[in-house]
């Protein structure tokens, strides 16, 4: 019975941690190389080369203004 409940319990939380994980959304955002003399990094074409990297991106939430400590109302 202690196996079947802490198998349940692992499964609960690996699907509410994928759960959370997937809701957030990625962007792919580039820059360019540059060298140590502060030059960018150029290939054969003569455009610069660019290091990519996806990048999550979460939901911002509105919320209402915590009164500070002075404030009663």
């Amino acid at each position: 019975m202690k196996k079947f409940l802490a198998i349940a319990l692992a499964s609960l939380a690996l699907i509410s941690y994928n759960v959370g994980v997937s809701a957030a959304e990625t962007k792919k955002v580039c820059i360019d190389k540059i060298t140590k003399d502060g030059k960018p990094v150029l290939d054969k074409a003569g455009k610069p080369v660019q290091e990519c990297k996806e990048m999550k991106v979460h939901q911002k939430l509105e919320g209402t203004k915590v009164p500070e400590k002075g404030d009663k109302k």
